[in-house]
Protein backbone atom coordinates (compact mmCIF):
# COMPACT_ATOMS: atom_id res chain seq x y z
CA UNK A 1 0.00 0.00 0.00
CA UNK A 2 1.69 3.17 -0.84
CA UNK A 3 1.78 6.29 1.44
CA UNK A 4 -0.76 8.04 -0.35
CA UNK A 5 -3.12 5.41 0.48
CA UNK A 6 -2.18 5.05 4.65
CA UNK A 7 -2.69 9.11 4.34
CA UNK A 8 -5.91 8.51 3.55
CA UNK A 9 -6.37 6.06 5.95
CA UNK A 10 -5.73 8.50 8.30
CA UNK A 11 -7.78 11.39 7.31
CA UNK A 12 -9.23 11.78 10.75
CA UNK A 13 -6.14 11.27 12.67
CA UNK A 14 -4.16 14.48 12.68
CA UNK A 15 -1.80 13.12 14.98
CA UNK A 16 -1.14 9.82 12.32
CA UNK A 17 -0.69 12.10 9.27
CA UNK A 18 2.07 13.87 11.65
CA UNK A 19 3.45 10.63 12.79
CA UNK A 20 3.46 8.94 8.69
CA UNK A 21 5.16 12.38 7.21
CA UNK A 22 7.86 12.39 10.13
CA UNK A 23 8.51 9.15 9.23
CA UNK A 24 8.87 9.18 5.39
CA UNK A 25 10.55 12.75 5.46
CA UNK A 26 11.88 13.37 8.63
CA UNK A 27 13.04 10.57 10.99
CA UNK A 28 16.50 9.01 9.77
CA UNK A 29 16.38 5.36 8.90
CA UNK A 30 18.29 2.98 10.77
CA UNK A 31 21.50 1.59 8.98
CA UNK A 32 23.78 -0.82 9.44
CA UNK A 33 27.59 -0.45 10.07
CA UNK A 34 28.76 -3.86 8.26
CA UNK A 35 31.98 -3.64 6.41
CA UNK A 36 31.57 -4.91 2.74
CA UNK A 37 33.83 -7.96 2.96
CA UNK A 38 31.19 -9.61 5.90
CA UNK A 39 28.77 -10.72 3.19
CA UNK A 40 27.66 -13.68 5.57
CA UNK A 41 26.77 -11.17 8.13
CA UNK A 42 25.40 -8.66 5.16
CA UNK A 43 23.27 -11.91 3.81
CA UNK A 44 22.00 -12.76 7.20
CA UNK A 45 20.25 -8.95 7.60
CA UNK A 46 19.04 -9.26 4.16
CA UNK A 47 16.92 -12.97 5.07
CA UNK A 48 15.86 -11.07 7.95
CA UNK A 49 14.33 -8.36 5.90
CA UNK A 50 12.74 -11.28 4.44
CA UNK A 51 11.35 -13.52 6.73
CA UNK A 52 10.71 -10.29 8.92
CA UNK A 53 9.86 -6.50 8.12
CA UNK A 54 8.38 -5.39 11.33
CA UNK A 55 11.31 -7.20 13.61
CA UNK A 56 13.96 -6.60 11.41
CA UNK A 57 13.65 -2.82 11.70
CA UNK A 58 13.58 -3.03 15.88
CA UNK A 59 16.22 -5.35 15.48
CA UNK A 60 18.48 -3.07 13.53
CA UNK A 61 18.03 -0.33 15.74
CA UNK A 62 19.60 -2.34 19.00
CA UNK A 63 22.62 -1.61 20.30
CA UNK A 64 25.69 -2.85 18.26
CA UNK A 65 26.53 -4.95 21.49
CA UNK A 66 23.69 -7.47 21.25
CA UNK A 67 22.13 -6.61 17.61
CA UNK A 68 23.71 -9.50 15.68
CA UNK A 69 23.03 -11.80 18.78
CA UNK A 70 19.21 -10.96 18.51
CA UNK A 71 19.06 -11.25 14.52
CA UNK A 72 20.71 -14.90 14.30
CA UNK A 73 18.64 -15.96 17.51
CA UNK A 74 15.62 -14.77 15.43
CA UNK A 75 16.91 -16.58 12.45
CA UNK A 76 17.77 -19.92 14.07
CA UNK A 77 14.22 -20.04 15.55
CA UNK A 78 12.70 -18.61 12.23
CA UNK A 79 14.45 -21.31 10.82
CA UNK A 80 13.01 -23.96 13.21
CA UNK A 81 9.26 -22.56 13.20
CA UNK A 82 9.24 -23.13 9.20
CA UNK A 83 10.52 -27.05 9.72
CA UNK A 84 7.71 -27.04 12.53
CA UNK A 85 5.51 -25.52 10.39
CA UNK A 86 5.48 -27.57 6.93
CA UNK A 87 2.75 -29.63 6.79
CA UNK A 88 4.56 -31.36 3.41
CA UNK A 89 7.31 -32.86 5.68
CA UNK A 90 6.48 -36.42 7.21
CA UNK A 91 6.73 -36.59 11.06
CA UNK A 92 9.39 -39.40 10.64
CA UNK A 93 11.65 -36.96 8.97
CA UNK A 94 10.56 -33.84 11.00
CA UNK A 95 10.32 -35.07 14.65
CA UNK A 96 14.27 -35.81 14.90
CA UNK A 97 14.93 -32.37 12.93
CA UNK A 98 13.21 -30.45 15.08
CA UNK A 99 14.81 -32.26 18.72
CA UNK A 100 17.92 -32.41 16.72
CA UNK A 101 18.12 -28.69 16.01
CA UNK A 102 20.19 -26.91 18.51
CA UNK A 103 22.91 -29.53 17.81
CA UNK A 104 22.88 -28.82 14.07
CA UNK A 105 23.65 -25.05 14.68
CA UNK A 106 26.95 -26.20 15.63
CA UNK A 107 27.09 -28.66 12.09
CA UNK A 108 29.22 -26.05 9.37
CA UNK A 109 27.62 -26.30 6.24
CA UNK A 110 24.93 -27.47 7.04
CA UNK A 111 21.22 -26.51 5.34
CA UNK A 112 17.93 -28.22 4.38
CA UNK A 113 16.63 -27.88 0.99
CA UNK A 114 13.48 -30.31 1.71
CA UNK A 115 11.31 -27.82 2.39
CA UNK A 116 7.45 -27.74 0.25
CA UNK A 117 7.78 -24.99 -2.57
CA UNK A 118 5.14 -22.92 -0.97
CA UNK A 119 6.96 -22.34 2.14
CA UNK A 120 7.33 -19.00 2.09
CA UNK A 121 10.21 -18.93 4.17
CA UNK A 122 12.43 -22.16 2.30
CA UNK A 123 15.05 -20.11 1.33
CA UNK A 124 16.31 -19.37 4.64
CA UNK A 125 16.64 -23.22 5.43
CA UNK A 126 18.74 -23.79 1.90
CA UNK A 127 20.90 -20.55 3.06
CA UNK A 128 21.48 -22.21 6.80
CA UNK A 129 24.92 -23.13 6.43
CA UNK A 130 25.43 -19.11 6.26
CA UNK A 131 23.15 -18.83 9.72
CA UNK A 132 25.29 -21.57 11.24
CA UNK A 133 28.64 -19.34 10.24
CA UNK A 134 27.45 -16.38 12.28
CA UNK A 135 26.26 -18.28 15.18
CA UNK A 136 29.54 -19.75 15.73
CA UNK A 137 31.26 -16.13 15.27
CA UNK A 138 29.11 -15.28 18.05
CA UNK A 139 30.47 -14.93 21.75
CA UNK A 140 30.02 -18.27 23.67
CA UNK A 141 27.61 -16.71 26.59
CA UNK A 142 25.06 -15.40 23.39
CA UNK A 143 25.87 -19.44 21.33
CA UNK A 144 24.86 -20.90 25.01
CA UNK A 145 21.93 -19.09 25.50
CA UNK A 146 20.63 -19.42 21.46
CA UNK A 147 21.08 -22.98 21.00
CA UNK A 148 19.52 -23.75 25.44
CA UNK A 149 16.13 -21.76 23.99
CA UNK A 150 16.18 -24.21 20.40
CA UNK A 151 16.64 -27.35 21.96
CA UNK A 152 13.65 -27.02 24.72
CA UNK A 153 11.91 -25.06 22.08
CA UNK A 154 12.52 -28.16 18.64
CA UNK A 155 11.56 -30.49 21.52
CA UNK A 156 8.01 -29.21 22.70
CA UNK A 157 7.44 -28.50 18.68
CA UNK A 158 8.18 -31.80 18.33
CA UNK A 159 5.59 -33.17 21.47
CA UNK A 160 2.94 -31.06 19.29
CA UNK A 161 3.78 -31.88 15.95
CA UNK A 162 3.21 -35.99 17.15
CA UNK A 163 0.55 -35.25 18.69
CA UNK A 164 -2.42 -36.77 17.13
CA UNK A 165 -4.83 -35.19 19.41
CA UNK A 166 -3.73 -31.82 19.35
CA UNK A 167 -3.21 -32.34 15.27
CA UNK A 168 -7.20 -33.49 15.26
CA UNK A 169 -8.48 -31.55 17.98
CA UNK A 170 -6.65 -28.67 18.25
CA UNK A 171 -6.06 -26.59 21.72
CA UNK A 172 -8.04 -28.46 24.36
CA UNK A 173 -8.14 -26.27 27.90
CA UNK A 174 -6.58 -23.19 28.85
CA UNK A 175 -3.91 -25.08 30.72
CA UNK A 176 -2.72 -26.26 27.03
CA UNK A 177 -3.46 -22.95 25.81
CA UNK A 178 -0.36 -21.16 28.00
CA UNK A 179 1.70 -24.24 27.61
CA UNK A 180 1.75 -24.03 23.45
CA UNK A 181 2.32 -20.29 23.62
CA UNK A 182 5.24 -20.62 26.02
CA UNK A 183 6.71 -23.08 23.93
CA UNK A 184 6.65 -20.83 20.34
CA UNK A 185 6.67 -17.31 22.35
CA UNK A 186 7.41 -17.77 26.00
CA UNK A 187 10.79 -19.28 25.70
CA UNK A 188 11.73 -16.31 22.82
CA UNK A 189 10.99 -13.32 25.89
CA UNK A 190 13.48 -15.49 28.20
CA UNK A 191 16.04 -16.07 25.52
CA UNK A 192 15.62 -12.49 24.96
CA UNK A 193 15.82 -11.03 28.41
CA UNK A 194 19.07 -13.43 28.71
CA UNK A 195 20.56 -12.51 25.85
CA UNK A 196 19.96 -8.37 27.38
CA UNK A 197 21.04 -9.26 30.46
CA UNK A 198 24.57 -11.32 29.11
CA UNK A 199 25.29 -8.53 26.64
CA UNK A 200 25.54 -5.55 29.83
CA UNK A 201 22.90 -3.50 28.61
CA UNK A 202 20.42 -4.81 31.13
CA UNK A 203 20.66 -5.81 35.15
CA UNK A 204 21.60 -9.67 35.18
CA UNK A 205 18.57 -9.60 37.60
CA UNK A 206 16.16 -9.10 35.14
CA UNK A 207 16.81 -12.72 33.49
CA UNK A 208 16.23 -14.48 37.07
CA UNK A 209 12.25 -13.59 36.89
CA UNK A 210 11.70 -15.64 33.98
CA UNK A 211 8.14 -15.19 34.82
CA UNK A 212 7.50 -11.96 33.76
CA UNK A 213 9.83 -12.59 30.26
CA UNK A 214 7.41 -15.47 29.79
CA UNK A 215 4.33 -13.23 29.84
CA UNK A 216 5.45 -10.75 27.56
CA UNK A 217 5.75 -13.49 25.15
CA UNK A 218 2.70 -14.99 25.43
CA UNK A 219 0.85 -11.35 25.43
CA UNK A 220 1.96 -11.13 21.87
CA UNK A 221 1.45 -14.77 20.81
CA UNK A 222 -2.18 -14.87 22.08
CA UNK A 223 -2.95 -11.49 20.65
CA UNK A 224 -1.67 -12.92 16.99
CA UNK A 225 -3.73 -16.16 17.79
CA UNK A 226 -6.80 -14.08 18.20
CA UNK A 227 -6.05 -12.39 15.08
CA UNK A 228 -5.87 -15.25 12.96
CA UNK A 229 -8.65 -16.68 13.72
CA UNK A 230 -9.93 -16.78 9.99
CA UNK A 231 -6.82 -18.10 8.49
CA UNK A 232 -6.00 -20.76 10.94
CA UNK A 233 -9.32 -21.95 10.47
CA UNK A 234 -9.03 -21.84 6.69
CA UNK A 235 -5.86 -23.74 7.57
CA UNK A 236 -7.40 -26.31 9.24
CA UNK A 237 -5.86 -25.47 12.54
CA UNK A 238 -7.39 -24.47 16.15
CA UNK A 239 -5.41 -23.02 18.68
CA UNK A 240 -8.06 -20.95 20.57
CA UNK A 241 -9.14 -23.78 23.50
CA UNK A 242 -12.07 -25.74 23.18
CA UNK A 243 -12.58 -24.86 26.90
CA UNK A 244 -13.30 -21.19 25.81
CA UNK A 245 -15.15 -21.77 22.57
CA UNK A 246 -17.37 -24.57 23.38
CA UNK A 247 -18.69 -22.29 25.60
CA UNK A 248 -20.61 -20.55 23.12
CA UNK A 249 -20.87 -22.82 19.83
CA UNK A 250 -21.03 -27.20 19.00
CA UNK A 251 -18.21 -26.04 16.10
CA UNK A 252 -15.29 -23.86 15.92
CA UNK A 253 -16.15 -22.37 12.77
CA UNK A 254 -19.52 -21.11 13.59
CA UNK A 255 -18.34 -18.43 15.22
CA UNK A 256 -17.90 -16.75 11.67
CA UNK A 257 -21.52 -18.04 10.76
CA UNK A 258 -24.69 -15.91 10.31
CA UNK A 259 -26.84 -16.19 13.31
CA UNK A 260 -24.04 -16.75 16.16
CA UNK A 261 -23.23 -13.09 15.97
CA UNK A 262 -23.95 -12.38 19.54
CA UNK A 263 -22.60 -15.62 20.58
CA UNK A 264 -19.36 -15.02 18.78
CA UNK A 265 -18.89 -11.95 20.17
CA UNK A 266 -19.37 -12.96 23.48
CA UNK A 267 -16.61 -15.98 23.11
CA UNK A 268 -14.18 -13.05 21.57
CA UNK A 269 -14.40 -11.23 24.67
CA UNK A 270 -13.97 -14.60 26.65
CA UNK A 271 -10.55 -15.32 25.08
CA UNK A 272 -9.20 -11.17 24.77
CA UNK A 273 -9.94 -11.53 28.59
CA UNK A 274 -7.38 -14.43 28.76
CA UNK A 275 -5.07 -12.58 26.75
CA UNK A 276 -5.27 -9.18 28.87
CA UNK A 277 -4.38 -10.68 32.03
CA UNK A 278 -0.78 -10.83 31.18
CA UNK A 279 -0.69 -7.29 30.69
CA UNK A 280 -0.20 -6.10 34.21
CA UNK A 281 3.23 -7.96 34.46
CA UNK A 282 3.95 -7.06 30.64
CA UNK A 283 4.47 -3.08 32.03
CA UNK A 284 6.10 -5.10 35.08
CA UNK A 285 8.78 -6.26 32.97
CA UNK A 286 9.34 -3.21 30.82
CA UNK A 287 8.72 -1.09 33.97
CA UNK A 288 12.63 -2.72 34.62
CA UNK A 289 14.58 -1.78 31.77
CA UNK A 290 16.85 0.91 30.98
CA UNK A 291 18.75 0.66 27.85
CA UNK A 292 17.04 3.15 25.17
CA UNK A 293 16.86 0.72 22.27
CA UNK A 294 15.93 -2.56 24.17
CA UNK A 295 12.85 -0.87 25.68
CA UNK A 296 11.83 0.29 22.17
CA UNK A 297 12.49 -3.12 21.19
CA UNK A 298 10.61 -4.75 23.59
CA UNK A 299 7.85 -1.78 23.50
CA UNK A 300 6.28 -1.79 20.26
CA UNK A 301 5.07 -4.89 19.77
CA UNK A 302 3.41 -5.00 23.28
CA UNK A 303 1.73 -1.20 22.19
CA UNK A 304 0.24 -2.97 19.08
CA UNK A 305 -0.68 -5.83 21.00
CA UNK A 306 -2.97 -4.10 23.09
CA UNK A 307 -3.76 -1.64 20.27
CA UNK A 308 -4.81 -5.00 17.99
CA UNK A 309 -6.72 -6.46 21.19
CA UNK A 310 -8.79 -2.90 21.43
CA UNK A 311 -9.95 -3.18 17.78
CA UNK A 312 -10.74 -6.61 17.81
CA UNK A 313 -13.16 -6.17 21.08
CA UNK A 314 -16.44 -6.85 20.42
CA UNK A 315 -16.09 -6.07 16.68
CA UNK A 316 -17.50 -8.77 14.63
CA UNK A 317 -15.26 -8.10 11.65
CA UNK A 318 -12.46 -10.48 13.64
CA UNK A 319 -14.30 -13.66 12.42
CA UNK A 320 -14.74 -12.40 8.41
CA UNK A 321 -11.20 -11.14 8.03
CA UNK A 322 -7.45 -10.17 9.36
CA UNK A 323 -8.13 -7.25 11.43
CA UNK A 324 -4.79 -5.08 11.61
CA UNK A 325 -4.89 -1.54 13.15
CA UNK A 326 -4.01 1.59 10.50
CA UNK A 327 -0.42 2.34 9.60
CA UNK A 328 -0.77 5.61 10.34
CA UNK A 329 -1.27 4.34 14.11
CA UNK A 330 1.36 2.20 14.46
CA UNK A 331 3.98 4.44 12.96
CA UNK A 332 2.56 6.90 15.93
CA UNK A 333 2.66 4.22 18.20
CA UNK A 334 6.58 3.17 17.59
CA UNK A 335 7.27 6.70 17.91
CA UNK A 336 5.40 7.13 21.29
CA UNK A 337 7.44 3.73 22.29
CA UNK A 338 10.84 6.34 24.00
CA UNK A 339 10.01 5.48 27.97
CA UNK A 340 7.87 3.65 30.26
CA UNK A 341 5.55 6.65 31.08
CA UNK A 342 4.42 6.88 27.61
CA UNK A 343 4.10 3.24 27.43
CA UNK A 344 1.35 3.26 29.98
CA UNK A 345 -0.13 6.09 28.74
CA UNK A 346 -1.04 4.20 25.60
CA UNK A 347 -2.10 1.08 27.68
CA UNK A 348 -4.46 3.34 29.18
CA UNK A 349 -5.85 5.28 26.34
CA UNK A 350 -6.80 1.35 24.85
CA UNK A 351 -7.53 -0.25 28.17
CA UNK A 352 -10.07 2.63 28.31
CA UNK A 353 -11.41 1.70 24.91
CA UNK A 354 -12.04 -1.70 25.69
CA UNK A 355 -14.31 -0.65 29.00
CA UNK A 356 -16.44 1.63 27.02
CA UNK A 357 -16.61 -0.89 24.14
CA UNK A 358 -17.57 -3.80 26.90
CA UNK A 359 -21.26 -5.08 27.33
CA UNK A 360 -22.97 -5.17 30.38
CA UNK A 361 -25.48 -8.22 28.68
CA UNK A 362 -21.77 -10.28 27.32
CA UNK A 363 -21.17 -12.71 30.65
CA UNK A 364 -17.97 -11.48 30.98
CA UNK A 365 -18.76 -8.16 31.61
CA UNK A 366 -17.47 -7.95 35.22
CA UNK A 367 -14.66 -10.24 34.80
CA UNK A 368 -13.19 -7.79 31.86
CA UNK A 369 -14.00 -4.83 34.35
CA UNK A 370 -11.53 -6.69 36.68
CA UNK A 371 -8.89 -7.31 34.43
CA UNK A 372 -9.09 -3.69 32.86
CA UNK A 373 -9.36 -2.41 36.25
CA UNK A 374 -5.82 -4.31 37.10
CA UNK A 375 -4.06 -2.15 34.18
CA UNK A 376 -5.83 1.18 35.05
CA UNK A 377 -4.42 0.08 39.30
CA UNK A 378 -0.89 -0.69 37.53
CA UNK A 379 -0.65 3.08 36.25
CA UNK A 380 -2.15 4.61 39.20
CA UNK A 381 0.24 2.75 41.77
CA UNK A 382 3.25 2.80 39.60
CA UNK A 383 3.33 6.28 38.17
CA UNK A 384 1.84 9.42 39.02
CA UNK A 385 -0.75 11.27 37.29
CA UNK A 386 2.23 13.88 35.71
CA UNK A 387 3.95 11.03 34.47
CA UNK A 388 1.53 9.79 32.23
CA UNK A 389 1.24 11.88 29.51
CA UNK A 390 -2.15 12.77 28.24
CA UNK A 391 -1.44 15.95 26.25
CA UNK A 392 -1.77 15.83 22.41
CA UNK A 393 0.85 14.37 20.51
CA UNK A 394 2.11 17.51 18.49
CA UNK A 395 5.34 18.47 18.94
CA UNK A 396 6.15 21.84 17.89
CA UNK A 397 7.99 20.21 14.22
CA UNK A 398 5.13 18.29 14.00
CA UNK A 399 2.43 21.04 13.98
CA UNK A 400 4.58 22.65 11.48
CA UNK A 401 4.01 19.80 9.21
CA UNK A 402 0.19 19.28 10.03
CA UNK A 403 -0.10 22.70 9.57
CA UNK A 404 1.66 22.49 6.05
CA UNK A 405 -0.38 19.76 4.44
CA UNK A 406 -3.34 22.06 5.71
CA UNK A 407 -2.79 24.76 3.96
CA UNK A 408 -1.75 22.34 0.90
CA UNK A 409 -4.67 20.23 0.75
CA UNK A 410 -6.90 23.79 1.25
CA UNK A 411 -5.03 25.78 -1.94
CA UNK A 412 -5.80 22.14 -3.64
CA UNK A 413 -9.25 22.47 -3.05
CA UNK A 414 -9.45 26.05 -4.45
CA UNK A 415 -7.66 25.08 -7.74
CA UNK A 416 -9.72 22.23 -8.33
CA UNK A 417 -12.79 24.30 -7.64
CA UNK A 418 -11.66 27.37 -9.63
CA UNK A 419 -10.80 24.51 -12.29
CA UNK A 420 -13.47 22.92 -12.56
CA UNK A 421 -17.50 23.97 -13.37
CA UNK A 422 -19.16 23.01 -10.14
CA UNK A 423 -22.94 23.62 -11.97
CA UNK A 424 -21.28 19.95 -13.53
CA UNK A 425 -21.28 18.44 -10.06
CA UNK A 426 -25.09 19.06 -9.16
CA UNK A 427 -26.72 16.04 -8.70
CA UNK A 428 -29.90 16.67 -10.90
CA UNK A 429 -27.53 16.51 -13.65
CA UNK A 430 -25.55 13.78 -12.14
CA UNK A 431 -25.85 10.23 -14.96
CA UNK A 432 -25.28 7.25 -13.82
CA UNK A 433 -23.51 6.11 -16.71
CA UNK A 434 -20.91 9.07 -15.62
CA UNK A 435 -19.53 6.84 -12.95
CA UNK A 436 -18.42 4.33 -15.36
CA UNK A 437 -16.92 6.69 -18.01
CA UNK A 438 -13.13 6.57 -18.03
Amino acid sequence: MSIASHLFQSIFHPSEITALIKHKFVKPKATLKIRPEQKQKIRCYELLDKTSRSFSSVIKELDEGVRDAVCIFYLVLRGLDTIEDDMSIPIEKKEPLLRSFHEILSQKGWNFTGSGPQEKDRQLLVEFNIVIDEFLSLRKEFRDIIADIANEMGNGMADYAKNAAHNEYGVQTNKDFDKYCYYVAGLVGIGLTRLFAVSGLENPELEKDTELSIHMGLFLQKTNIIRDYLEDLFDGRKFWPKEIWSNYVDDFSYLRESGYETKSLNCLSAIILNSLNHAPECLNYMNQLHNRTVFSFCAIPQVMAIATLALMFRNYDTFQKVVKIRRGEATKLMQRCTNIYEVASIFREYNRIIINKNDPKDPNFMKISVACGKIEKWCATNLSATDICNSPYYTTQETEILLFVGFGLLALTAYLLSYYNWEHFRYDELKISDLFDA
